[in-house]
C-alpha cells in the first residue's frame, strides 16, 4: 500500500526535544527503546483534530459522557472484529491502567485471588499488589515458535475471583487464537471468574492473525467481562490520556460506577478529540504503520538470528515490542542494566514483567529503520566487547 506517510525520516534532535519520559528519563547519549511509545509523527487526522480544537481555544470542560466517542468505539469493534456492542455499556476513562485498578477495586475484595499470566505488562502485577489482592500466577509456556497458555495448570490453580487477561499479549506479542480463548472462557465460567481483558494492542496485529475480543465469545462469558481499550498504542497518543471500558452486563457497569467520578478523575477534551479522529479517520495511516512495523519486527528477528544465536526470540504476532531471552549470556546484573551501561540503549527490564522475565529484556521497535539499526548495532557492540 502506498500512502503519503513517512515513518523512515525521524529527526533525532526533534525527538530529544520531546518532554515525555521516553526521551527524558535517560541522558542525551542514550537511545530509548523501552516504554511502549512509538517515535512517529501524529496521524494527520489526529493532528488536524487537535489543531482545530486549539484554533477555537477549545480547552474547556468536556462532556462527562462523550456519546460520540462511545459510538465510535462500538462502530469500530463491529467493523474490525465483528463484535456488536451497545454504546450505553461503554464508559470513557483516562487510561487503560486506570481501568485495571478501578476494576480490581470495584469488582473484587481485599485478599481475593487474581489470575495473572506472566510475563505480563507490569501494572497488572503492581495493581494486584497495591490493592491487597492475592496473586495467582499462571506463567505462559514457551512452545514451538510462540508462547502458549498453560491451561492444564490454570485448571488446577488456587481459587480466584478474577482473571486479568492481556490480549494481544504484552510483552510476548502473542495473539491468542479463538480455540485458546474459548478454552480459557470455559475455565472462567467453571471457576466463576470475572475477566478484565486489556485489548489495547488489538489494532496492531500482523499478517493473517486476527484479534478476537474475549467478550465476543458468547453471551455468558461476555456478561462477566470488562474490556479495556484505547487508541493510545496504535495511534501513539498515550500523553492525551483517553481510554474506554466496555461492560458485558449492567451489573458490572453498576459496580464499577460505584466509584465516584471524582475519584476516577476527569476527562480531557484533547484526548477525546484525538481518539475520535483516530478511530474515524486514521485507518489509512494505521495500515501504512503496520507495514512499516512488520518490516521492523522482521529486521529484529533476522538480526537476532544472525548475530545472537544464543538469544531466544519469537517473532511477535502483534505489538511493536520484541521479547528477548538473554539468559544464556549471563548479562549482569541484568540485561537492562548491562545494555544501558555498555551500549547506552535503554530497554525494559524483563524482571518487571514477573518472575519468568528474569534474564529477559523488551525492545521497542516502533521507530525508523535507521534508529532501529543503530539500537541493534549498539547492543551488538556491547555484547562483542564484554
Amino acid at each position: 500500500m502506498t500512502a503519503p506517510f513517512d515513518f523512515e525520516h525521524l529527526d533525532l534532535a526533534r525527538l530529544r526535544a520531546r518532554r515525555g519520559e521516553k526521551w527524558q528519563l535517560y541522558g542525551p547519549e542514550v537511545l530509548p527503546a523501552w516504554v511502549a511509545e512509538m517515535d512517529f509523527d501524529l496521524p494527520p487526522p489526529v493532528r488536524r483534530a487537535v489543531e482545530e480544537a486549539l484554533s477555537v481555544d477549545d480547552l474547556g470542560y468536556p462532556l462527562e459522557r462523550p456519546e460520540a466517542l462511545c459510538e465510535a468505539f462500538a462502530a469500530r469493534m463491529a467493523a474490525r472484529f465483528g463484535w456488536s456492542i451497545e454504546p450505553g455499556r461503554i464508559e470513557v476513562l483516562s487510561e487503560v491502567v486506570q481501568g485495571i485498578y478501578a476494576g480490581l477495586d470495584r469488582l473484587t475484595e481485599a485478599g481475593d485471588g487474581i489470575v495473572v499470566q506472566t510475563p505480563v505488562y507490569p501494572p497488572f502485577l503492581k495493581a494486584v499488589r497495591e490493592l491487597g489482592r492475592r496473586l495467582v500466577e499462571n506463567p505462559l509456556v514457551a512452545g514451538r515458535g510462540r508462547y502458549e497458555m498453560d491451561l492444564e495448570a490454570l485448571g488446577n490453580a488456587p481459587p480466584a475471583r478474577m482473571l486479568l487477561l492481556c490480549n494481544p499479549q504484552n510483552p510476548t506479542g502473542r495473539v491468542f487464537e479463538r480455540h485458546e480463548l474459548e478454552a480459557l472462557a470455559e475455565l472462567a465460567l467453571a471457576r466463576d471468574w470475572i475477566v478484565v481483558s486489556d485489548e489495547i494492542h488489538a489494532d496492531l496485529v500482523y499478517g493473517d492473525r486476527r484479534h478476537v475480543p474475549f467478550a465476543s465469545l458468547g453471551p455468558e462469558i461476555g456478561e462477566r467481562t470488562l474490556t479495556l481499550s484505547s487508541a493510545s498504542k496504535a495511534f501513539n497518543l498515550p500523553g492525551l490520556r483517553c481510554a474506554v471500558a466496555h461492560f458485558g452486563s449492567a451489573e458490572l457497569q453498576r459496580r464499577f460506577l460505584a466509584m465516584p467520578r471524582a475519584l476516577r478523575g476527569g476527562l480531557g477534551s484533547l484526548g477525546q478529540a484525538a481518539t475520535l479522529a483516530a478511530w474515524r479517520d486514521g485507518d489509512a495511516w494505521l495500515a501504512a504503520l503496520l507495514a512499516h512495523l512488520d518490516a521492523n519486527r522482521r529486521r529484529v528477528a533476522a538480526f537476532v538470528a544472525e548475530r545472537w544465536p544464543e538469544v531466544d526470540h519469537f517473532v511477535p504476532e502483534a505489538t511493536f515490542l520484541a521479547w528477548l531471552d538473554f539468559r544464556a549470556l549471563g548479562l549482569a546484573p541484568s540485561p537492562q542494566r548491562f545494555f544501558l551501561e555498555r551500549a547506552r540503549v535503554a530497554l525494559s527490564d524483563g524482571a518487571a514483567f514477573g518472575p519468568p522475565g528474569h534474564g529477559f529484556a523488551r525492545l521497542n521497535f516502533g521507530t525508523s529503520r535507521a534508529l532501529l539499526d543503530e539500537i541493534l548495532e549498539r547492543l551488538d557492540r556491547a555484547l562483542r566487547d564484554r
